[in-house]
């Protein structure tokens, strides 16, 4: 586990959302331990920079953005958005200086259903694609709730995908009752670049389900570096929640939680569901500030078998992932079908 303790690089990470770039806006994020300043152009593209300018180390969101060039508050140097400098306002004309030759480092940017990726590697073509809902088209999601964790990136990952803490921490009336818990056999089979969990009706004790009406049927697939859909079908409507997991630091990771639907009357629910959504991620990011303590003296962890199965599954995809990209060869998947039974 320690040895794929820092994030995969060669990876597409969850920004922000589409909506929040407004034109000629700038907006500074930390991701991967990195400061970046994110906006979009004249035309509606995306682009992210490093957020330092190379002459004195002056944010450049601090600056100003005309939608073609980021002027730098302290001297005035603009950098266009592929991040090359295009002026230098103190040089004269006769001064001999190749500003072409100076850039701020460019981020390779995609906005994708709605939401905006960031790419921190130097190949993204080979890279795990970026996951795009089905049903959905290019719509973009109609609620998102982004949580930061006081966790590393892979606490925030196995804690996502852990099946077994749902009874002990989301216990609420309208979700699960501890009393609730009893025997759960799910099949799993790999998925590219992860691995899914058949499609099933959700758990009897999972009744915030019941709000879709008919007989609903999920599907919940994992795929590196830290993404996770769920997508549910309940007659001719659907309802998918993308969870992307980005890290900020080495101590704190962003939780964003995006979720589309196609009844028009979820939208009429909209301001009540939002409380349980932001309710229910904080409880996790609550769980996961106590587990700090105990994690501050760098225990021994054990994972079992079956309920911690996705956790293992996780930890040797990443490490298959690093290896397969170290070693220049194709990635080859370490997950088998299997059937997992445990209790929640």
């Amino acid at each position: 586990m320690k040895e794929a303790a820092a994030p995969l690089r060669e990876a597409w990470y969850y920004a922000v959302p589409g909506r929040k770039l407004r034109s000629r806006a700038l907006l500074a994020k930390t991701m991967l331990g990195e400061p970046l300043v994110i906006g979009r152009d004249r035309a509606g593209a995306p682009f992210a920079l490093r957020d330092i300018c190379p002459h004195r180390g002056m944010p450049l969101s601090a600056g100003r953005f005309d939608g073609h060039a980021i002027e730098c508050c302290y001297h005035g140097w603009r950098f266009a958005t592929g991040g090359q400098c295009v002026a230098i306002p103190s040089l004269l004309p006769d001064q001999d200086i190749d500003i072409a030759r100076i850039r701020v480092r460019f981020y390779p940017v995609r906005e994708v259903q709605g939401n905006i990726w960031v790419y921190f590697g130097t190949d993204p073509e080979s890279a795990p694609e970026i996951p795009r809902v089905e049903d959905f088209a290019d719509a973009a999601p109609r609620l998102v709730e982004t949580v930061a964790f006081p966790a590393t990136i892979d606490h925030a990952v196995v804690g996502l995908m852990d099946p077994a803490h749902g009874p002990f921490v989301h216990r609420a009336w309208w979700w699960r009752a501890r009393g609730s818990i009893h025997a759960k056999e799910k099949e799993f089979v790999p998925a590219p670049w992860g691995f899914t969990m058949r499609r099933h009706p959700p758990s009897a004790n999972s009744r915030a389900y019941r709000l879709l009406g008919g007989a609903p049927q999920t599907e919940i697939t994992f795929r590196l570096p830290s993404v996770r859909v769920e997508h549910i079908q309940a007659g001719r409507h659907a309802l998918a929640n993308l969870t992307a997991i980005t890290p900020i630091d080495e101590r704190v990771t962003e939780i964003n939680h995006c979720i589309y639907w196609t009844a028009p009357w979820l939208s009429l629910l909209k301001p009540a569901l939002r409380p349980y959504v932001r309710a229910f991620l904080r409880q996790d990011r609550d769980i996961m500030a106590r587990q700090q303590q105990g994690l501050r003296h760098d225990p021994a962890l054990l994972l079992i078998d079956d309920a911690d199965m996705q956790a293992k599954w996780y930890y040797r995809l990443k490490r298959e992932y690093a290896r397969a990209r170290a070693e220049a060869r194709p990635f080859e998947n370490p997950v088998t079908p299997r059937t997992l039974r445990w209790r929640s």
